[in-house]
């Protein structure tokens, strides 16, 4: 029988789970909250550490809270993680978070982090899901078994235009592997990209204002009903959106990103901008009015293409969109360019990246990360190449889950 013990929680550690101290251990606790008097069981057991499975909240923290969601819990959907933990208090824990990441990972023992800003609402902001096919009907991968599907019936984190698109589906599609909702939801425009094993289209009949596409493997979009695209409006641009394409989950989240790199970066007319992983122009069609040149470069060639339309959409002049791989670009332009905002995948930008920029002379570096440990990786090759660390903000673009959006501006010094 596997041990059990008693412990307070002190705190929320990087990648969700709360954490408290047992003779000289840290304990790891999914679903704990800082403040909480548990009983746990030891499931994992190392040397400086220990993962426990959360079994009796004996006396709770003043800020936990009954989650929402009847899925929400470590058998149920693994899509939010702090359902159960006040919203105040979730924004508190993501700032100490980055701050320990920063410290730890990165030598920055008083990290310029401001306090986390809520963005928009912390429910319903979602405009875009992934669901997978379950024993009954649809759901979200199991907390506890990235093999299983949990069935939902609602989503309280889905933008009300997908609830109402999701209550209205009755599908039945042989070899269905994934499902996509996604909406503009300014715009109203609603999406549906079905992948599949066979990949071959295949007739459906809708009875509401939706687009239906099937997407394959490749990235190619195959056009069912509608278009295979919808828009989206940030900063009073119109965006145009493929199928297989990028975009922020949280419209209002998109857009104060927009405001934050531009307050940071403070573009001068003469200045040039390089927007790597630039998606699909989030940044380069409201920068381009504020610079001389945007050189913005994305791998994805579906998102370059929507990249370029957006840019003629907007009456841009002044930008270039060059599909590609980012190191591989890089290594193709000339200096100096004064400017650059980055907003890679996951895993950062890296020392290839990173050593570019520097070659080219960047001067101010606004940086967007979704991962706090990422952003503290790169926060030290930064260091290591002559920038310093001006100030990091925080939006919370993913209410009720640990995730984390930063953006860090850097300075060539």
């Amino acid at each position: 029988m596997s041990e059990r013990i008693k412990l307070q929680l002190s705190a929320m550690a990087h990648g969700g789970p709360a954490l408290g101290r047992y003779e000289g251990r840290v304990v790891f606790v999914p679903y704990g909250a800082p403040g909480d008097t548990v009983l746990v069981e030891i499931e994992t057991s190392k040397k400086d550490w220990a993962r426990a499975r959360l079994i009796e909240v004996v006396t709770p923290s003043p800020d936990r809270v009954s989650p929402l969601c009847p899925y929400f819990g470590p058998r149920g959907c693994g899509s939010c993680q702090w359902q159960h933990i006040r919203y105040e208090a979730q924004l508190r824990h993501k700032t100490a978070i980055v701050c320990d990441q920063l410290s730890r990972l990165a030598g920055f023992s008083d990290a310029p982090v401001r306090p986390m800003e809520p963005v928009g609402e912390p429910w319903a902001y979602r405009n875009h899901v992934q669901l997978h096919p379950a024993l009954e009907g649809l759901g979200y991968i199991s907390a506890d078994d990235d093999r299983r599907v949990e069935p939902i019936a609602k989503c309280p984190i889905m933008h009300p235009l997908l609830a109402e698109l999701y209550e209205q589906l009755d599908l039945e599609i042989e070899g269905l592997v994934q499902l996509s909702l996604r909406a503009g939801v300014r715009t109203g425009q609603r999406m549906v990209i079905f992948e599949t094993e066979d990949e071959e289209p295949f007739e459906i009949e809708v009875d509401v204002p939706v687009s239906c596409v099937l997407l394959r493997r490749d990235g190619l979009p195959i056009t069912l009903v509608g278009w295979d695209f919808l828009e989206e409006e940030v900063v009073g641009h119109r965006y145009k959106v493929s199928a297989g394409s990028f975009f922020q989950v949280n419209t209002a989240g998109a857009e104060a990103l927009v405001h934050t790199v531009r307050d940071m970066l403070a573009p001068q007319v003469h200045e040039q901008l390089l927007d790597l992983y630039a998606g699909v122009g989030l940044f380069s069609v409201p920068m381009a009015q504020h610079v001389a040149r945007v050189i913005a470069v994305e791998e994805n060639p579906m998102a370059v293409l929507d990249a370029q339309e957006n840019l003629r959409r907007a009456g841009v002049d002044n930008a270039e969109v060059i599909q590609g791989d980012v190191t591989k670009v890089l290594s193709t332009l000339e200096g100096p360019i004064e400017l650059a905002v980055a907003d890679p995948p996951r895993a950062g930008c890296g020392t290839a990246v990173v050593t570019r920029l520097v070659e080219l002379d960047v001067r101010r570096l606004a940086l967007v990360a979704c991962d706090p440990a990422t952003l503290a990786r790169d926060a030290r090759i930064l260091r290591e190449r002559g920038y310093g660390l001006v100030e990091v903000h925080l939006l919370d673009l993913f209410p009720q889950t640990y995730h984390i959006e930063n953006v860090a501006l850097f300075v060539r010094e």
